[in-house]
């Protein structure tokens, strides 16, 4: 979305501190993304230990289904260490993916306790943001207008470019990285979703239902909008983890319009 240019100290904001709740939420927040790397990891030992000894899927379908799992279960292994190596590993990964479904439940059971529906469901109406997203980003930023503009929130996320300026020649670089890496990841986790199509899925216009129309009118205006800039940087030949970064900083400005507009 367009943002108009400030004065350099507009793009300063003030600290938030969270309170017990909010604090407690970002725990629990981000102990349920060091279980999801975990469990990354688990599974890349895992696919790795397989095609080291020669088994390779390709059954069909996507790995950790119930039929992947099944082919895995019935490969041959040649002696006892090899088959205890696979057993650990099977049994490090599923309870992991136990643990993570404990921690996203209670994650969504958080969203929609009474301090955070209503925050919560307005981001929810975006694509590409569900719970986590919506429920990390509530948490950690708390009030949206201590930012004076999208783009001090942008800032903030370490989405603008760093800039490497002499004499009368302007260097743009790479994105600074500064700030809050942990909402980042998550943003750009959420753009991929903007590089397929411009229309909101069934499960989004499911969750949308009884939302009010400004905010579904604005998330479609940002579906929209997003996808289209994602196309046209590809084409110009960004390359694409680029391109979903930009997604991403623009991404932020319209959650930023959204969640101050409704503090006003």
């Amino acid at each position: 979305m367009p943002v108009q240019a400030r004065p350099r100290h507009s793009l300063h904001s003030s600290i938030s501190v969270p309170d017990e709740a909010d604090e407690s939420a970002r725990d629990l927040l981000r102990c349920r993304e060091a279980v999801s790397g975990d469990l990354r990891r688990a599974k890349q030992r895992l696919l790795k230990f397989m095609v080291r000894h020669g088994y390779s899927y390709s059954g069909g379908g996507n790995n950790w289904t119930l039929t992947h799992w099944s082919w895995m279960d019935s490969r041959p292994f040649r002696n006892s260490h090899e088959k205890l190596v696979y057993e650990e590993y099977r049994s490090q990964t599923r309870s992991l993916e136990e643990r993570l479904a404990r921690l996203e439940q209670q994650v969504i059971e958080t969203a929609e306790s009474p301090r955070y529906k209503k925050a919560v469901n307005r981001l929810r109406a975006f694509k590409g943001i569900d719970y986590i997203i919506a429920l990390a980003v509530v948490c950690e930023i708390g009030d949206f207008r201590r930012f004076a503009s999208a783009k001090a929130f942008m800032s903030y996320l370490g989405f603008v470019p760093s800039e490497n300026s002499s004499g009368g020649k302007r260097n743009q670089g790479s994105i600074t990285k500064a700030g809050n890496g942990h909402l980042r990841r998550l943003l750009i986790e959420g753009a991929w979703h903007y590089t397929k199509n411009a229309r909101p899925g069934k499960r989004l216009e499911k969750r949308r239902q009884g939302y009010p129309a400004e905010i579904i009118d604005t998330a479609d205006r940002a579906l929209r909008r997003l996808h289209k800039k994602y196309l046209r940087l590809v084409i110009k030949g960004k390359h694409v983890n680029k391109a979903v970064t930009a997604v991403a900083r623009e991404l932020a400005g319209f959650i930023w319009a959204v969640q101050v507009s409704a503090a006003a």
